[in-house]
């Protein structure tokens, strides 16, 4: 007979594998051996320090050229730039009547209508002939125009004008300030007067006082607030007086 042999779960604890450290990844630094499912940047290198004697024969500058900024790798990259070129060597002498004249040797508006300019009309004023030494023709300040302020002018229209009356004397009010009427000394004007009449009640005297026998009562007298007939009543109940459990009880009818 086979022994038979119960299977029992694997714990996971009792298991002994290889730690973390027993793996080995590929490096993500450098190409040798880069791991290929990861991106790579660009590597550089130095080179090992030349000996003396190169140095001697070979002595070229480091890295300080200096590249202007509008150099790319696609050429360079500027606007166009424009200069002016210098003065040129004079030809001849200097009173020579063939060099070009400036632009301000030039005098355009003195020169006469041409390619049908046209021209405001222009005046002048001659001198005085020796045949008329005087002439009897008035001089524009000779002439006076009247005045135009005030009623005196027949063809002219003319505005409203007002006069003050002199300062009297004799009971002026500098003269006697007592003399010179208060707010108190004017009289109201009845508004009725300018105004459309308002209505206009009058109260009636009183009447005479009745004796006791017709006395009526005033509306103090009356409580309309106890008076419950016209109201709905709900059912009210009572409660009886409580008695002694020692009390006899009332026997109206005795019988033997």
């Amino acid at each position: 007979m086979e022994e038979v042999v119960k299977k029992r779960p694997i714990i996971s604890a009792k298991e002994r594998g290889p730690g973390p450290g027993r793996y080995s990844l590929p490096p993500t630094v450098g190409y040798m051996n880069h791991d290929f499912t990861k991106p790579s940047s660009p590597a550089y290198s130095f080179h090992s320090r030349m000996s003396s004697a190169m140095v001697a024969v070979d002595s070229s500058p480091g890295p300080r050229y200096h590249i202007d900024a509008k150099v790319t790798r696609f050429g360079r990259m500027e606007m166009p730039s424009y200069s002016i070129s210098g003065r040129g060597r004079r030809i001849g002498n200097k009173d020579d009547p063939s060099r070009t004249p400036g632009p301000g040797a030039y005098s355009p508006e003195k020169a006469p209508p041409l390619n049908a300019h046209r021209r405001p009309p222009s005046y002048t004023i001659g001198s005085r002939t020796r045949y008329c030494s005087e002439d009897a023709i008035p001089a524009p300040n000779s002439y006076s125009l009247p005045n135009l302020l005030g009623c005196q002018v027949p063809h002219k229209p003319s505005s409203a004008s007002y006069t003050f009356s002199a300062r009297r004397k004799a009971g002026a009010p500098s003269e006697d300030l007592a003399m010179t009427p208060g707010p108190g000394k004017y009289n109201s004007t009845n508004p009725n007067i300018y105004h459309q009449r308002q209505p206009s009640f009058s109260m009636q005297s009183r009447t005479k006082r009745p004796n006791y026998s017709s006395a009526m009562p005033g509306p103090g007298t009356y409580s309309p607030e106890r008076s419950h007939v016209h109201l709905p009543k709900p059912p009210s109940f009572t409660l009886g007086v409580r008695h002694s459990e020692f009390i006899t009880p009332l026997m109206l009818n005795v019988t033997d």
